[in-house]
């Protein structure tokens, strides 16, 4: 049950646990038995005293009613009666001196005091003391009462059948105490191993994929508490570091691929230029072309440092207001040239008010520019592009929707279209690096979007980007600020 490794375990959280547990739950129960013995010994006490002073005032009936003769006699036959070893009886004067009393051979140490005969002699009604006597086992309660004009009554009751009462209640008191402790130990131990399970179980996975691993997951119980939202959490956290450690090899790939070929082409344009080109105007060729592939090479490179740093949250976003109908307005008018070249008709119906959200203006220009740009690359002369902006109002959300006429997507095609490099067969003829969905995704799920697609191969594909906008704020254009 316990470690191999006695220094380890003591400084575990269990065992702190455990000795928390018991420590807390030995004191709640040494203050629970410590409050019964106080209410019983009050109580017996209290007892004691009643019938103390219930004697004390039989025995001034007596002296009222029957004389000084009849109290001496009463109080030797009550002493007998109730036995000479477990009360004494004294009759005493102002001064304190004793006229009659039981048989006190048994109780001879017992002195009196003359100052609880001096507080009676203050209209004090009673007094009590209780003293302890040396070789006796127990304590003795004792009574001081004026009964009568200047009689006195010392009335005593041994306390010993209770003090062995007393002795038991501790003997008890201690061997439970002992068993409570240990009690409290082994339960405090299976309450903290049950409940920090599932810390144990994140420990061994975190370890595992320490190791290499990285496929394995913290078990999630049914109970739903704090352990499991931790599990749940951490097989998240998990879940994306592991997509994220597939992004970077896939990219790695990705760039070892791609990088091959432009540099090989600048290397077989340099060398060919070295070997069978002499003249000034083939050297500024070979540059030309050079400086063309290195460009081409860094906005791959510059893109795909831009989806990476979107994705991790690692760029920074300058969120500002912004019309979503005046972005997209702007870049309709940036295409139309190109799609109006091409014989491709770009039609943008846009709403009459002008729709808010909160966004950085760089990034959000290029998720619209992507997508319209593979809109008209892909759609042949004579087709059709267009793009809506509406309005989703049950949800707070704007909806910009890119539809062509285009050659379509093939349905086994879809799930890759956005995957980092990825080019389809059709997309092939086409000059790029396929980052541009790559960037337009990663563009909308850091504004807390998304972009869905559906497409039949030969009639047009359909994209739509979905943001959220800033509710109640929609301004008509005759209401715009200047």
């Amino acid at each position: 049950m316990f470690s191999k490794h006695p220094g380890k375990f003591r400084g575990s959280l269990a065992f702190r646990l455990t000795l928390w547990y018991a420590v807390v739950f030995t004191l709640f129960s040494a203050v629970a038995f410590l409050m019964f013995y106080l209410f019983i010994t009050s109580m017996i006490r209290t007892r004691i005293d009643q019938d103390l002073s219930v004697q004390a005032g039989e025995f001034a009936t007596v002296l009222k009613t029957r004389g000084i003769g009849a109290l001496k006699r009463v109080a030797i036959l009550e002493a007998q009666a109730f036995g000479e070893k477990k009360i004494f009886i004294r009759l005493l004067g102002v001064t304190g001196d004793v006229f009659s009393s039981s048989n006190m051979s048994y109780w001879r140490d017992i002195d009196i005091h003359l100052d609880a005969i001096q507080r009676l002699s203050r209209n004090k009604h009673q007094v009590f003391e209780t003293i302890a006597l040396p070789r006796r086992n127990g304590n003795i309660r004792i009574l001081y009462r004026r009964i009568g004009p200047g009689v006195y009554l010392q009335l005593g009751h041994s306390m010993e059948p209770y003090t062995r009462f007393f002795q038991a209640f501790k003997t008890v008191f201690i061997i439970t105490m002992g068993g409570i402790v240990l009690l409290a130990a082994l339960i405090g131990w299976f309450m903290a191993r049950r409940a920090l399970a599932g810390v144990t179980a994140l420990t061994r996975t975190a370890r595992q994929i320490a190791d290499g691993a990285l496929e394995q997951r913290v078990p999630v119980k049914a109970a739903g508490d704090e352990i499991d939202q931790m599990a749940v959490t951490f097989n998240r956290m998990l879940d994306r570091i592991q997509s994220l450690i597939a992004g970077i090899r896939e990219m790695s790939d990705n760039i070892a691929h791609d990088l091959r070929s432009p540099i090989t082409r600048i290397r077989g344009l340099a060398e060919i230029t070295l070997t069978t080109k002499t003249g000034m105007e083939d050297y500024r060729l070979m540059a030309a072309s050079t400086i063309e592939e290195c460009d081409r090479l860094l906005d791959m490179i510059t893109t795909m440092l831009l989806i990476s740093r979107t994705e991790s949250g690692a760029a920074r976003l300058e969120f500002n207001a912004l019309d979503v109908s005046g972005l997209v307005a702007d870049a309709c008018d940036l295409f139309k040239p190109a799609a109006e070249d091409k014989g491709v008709t770009l039609i943008c119906d846009l709403p009459e008010t002008r729709i808010l959200l909160s966004g950085d203006i760089r990034l959000l220009q290029r998720m619209v520019s992507n997508l319209l740009d593979n809109a008209v690359k892909y759609t042949p002369a004579k087709g059709t592009v267009r793009i809506t902006v509406q309005r989703v109002p049950s949800v707070e959300k704007v909806s910009i929707i890119f539809e062509d006429t285009g050659v379509g997507i093939a349905s086994d095609e879809m799930p890759r279209i956005f995957d980092r490099f990825y080019r389809g067969d059709r997309s092939r003829s086409q000059i790029g690096a396929g980052l541009g969905l790559s960037l337009a995704r990663a563009v909308a799920r850091a504004h807390g979007g998304s972009i869905s697609v559906e497409s039949q191969p030969g009639r047009g594909s359909r994209f739509i980007a979905t943001l959220p906008v800033d509710p109640g704020r929609d301004v008509p254009p005759e209401k715009r600020p200047l």
